[in-house]
C-alpha cells in the first residue's frame, strides 16, 4: 500500500507540470508578408498576407494598394527643324514625322485639287487661244464643224446667234484671259498649299508639348458700361480670355 502512494506522489508532480506547459503553448500563429520583400523594384502594390489559425481555423487576407493609371508615353519629341527639312523635302513628310496621319489626307487633297485646276484651266486657255488665233488668221470664216472656233462654240449656238464674228472674237479673248489667270492662280494655289505644310510641320512640332487644359478658358458675359463724357449707360459683351 506504500508503495502505491509512493508511486502516485511521483505520477502527480509529472501530471501537473505538463498541464502547465500545455496551457502556456499558443494556439494561434500570425504571418505578415509584403511584397516589398518578394518584389522591390514595385513600389506600387502592396500584398499583405496574413495567417491565423489553430487547428480548426485559417484566415488569410489580401490587400492590394492601387496606383493612378498613368497615361502611355514613350518619350519621343519631334524636331521642329527636322520636321521642316522633311517637309520641305517631300511634302507630307513632315506631318508623318510629327505622327499628324490624320493631316495626309488634307495635304494630298488639297495638292490633288490644285494640280487638277491647272490641268483643266491649261487645257480650257489652250483650246480658246488656238480658236482666237484661227478666227484672226481667217479672212472667211470656215464653215467646218471640226474648225476650232466653230468646235468651240456651245452647243446649238453659231457664231451669228453669237453676235457676229467680232463679237465672238472678242468672247474668244475674254475666255482665253480668264482660263490663263485661273491656271495661274491654280499653280500659285500648289505653292501656297506647299508653304503651307512645311508650316504646320513646324508649328506642330514646335508645340507638341502645349498643354490645353480648363485653365486656358474664354469667359463670356454681358456688361454695362457708362460713358462718362456722354453721362449714359450702354449694354455690351464681355470677352475674358484666362491663362494660367
Amino acid at each position: 500500500m506504500k508503495k502505491i502512494i509512493g508511486i502516485l506522489l511521483l505520477i502527480l508532480p509529472i501530471l501537473a507540470w505538463a498541464q502547465e506547459v500545455e496551457t502556456t503553448q499558443p494556439d494561434s500563429v500570425a504571418i505578415a508578408i509584403t511584397s516589398s520583400d518578394v518584389l522591390p523594384n514595385d513600389a506600387g502594390v502592396r500584398d499583405t498576407l496574413v495567417v491565423v489559425g489553430n487547428q480548426h481555423e485559417i484566415i488569410v487576407g489580401d490587400t492590394v494598394t492601387p496606383q493612378p493609371q498613368a497615361t502611355w508615353d514613350d518619350g519621343w519629341r519631334p524636331d521642329p527643324l527636322r520636321a521642316v527639312w522633311m517637309g520641305a523635302l517631300v511634302p507630307g513628310l513632315g506631318q508623318i514625322y510629327n505622327r499628324s496621319y490624320w493631316k495626309l489626307p488634307i495635304v494630298y487633297g488639297a495638292f490633288m485639287g490644285c494640280i487638277y485646276a491647272v490641268m483643266w484651266n491649261g487645257n480650257m486657255y489652250e483650246d480658246y487661244r488656238q480658236a482666237y488665233r484661227d478666227i484672226l488668221t481667217d479672212e472667211v470664216l470656215s464653215t467646218d464643224p471640226n474648225r476650232s472656233y466653230n468646235a468651240i462654240l456651245p452647243k446649238g449656238y453659231t457664231i451669228e446667234s453669237m453676235g457676229g464674228r467680232a463679237t465672238y472674237t472678242n468672247i474668244l479673248k475674254n475666255k482665253q484671259n480668264t482660263y490663263r489667270r485661273n491656271r495661274d492662280l491654280s499653280i500659285v494655289g500648289i505653292a501656297a498649299v506647299y508653304a503651307l505644310s512645311i508650316i504646320d510641320a513646324f508649328v506642330d512640332a514646335e508645340l507638341f508639348d502645349f498643354d490645353i487644359s480648363p485653365d486656358l478658358s474664354l469667359n463670356v458675359a454681358p456688361e454695362i458700361y457708362y460713358d462718362v463724357q456722354r453721362q449714359r449707360s450702354s449694354a455690351g459683351i464681355h470677352l475674358a480670355l484666362t491663362i494660367k
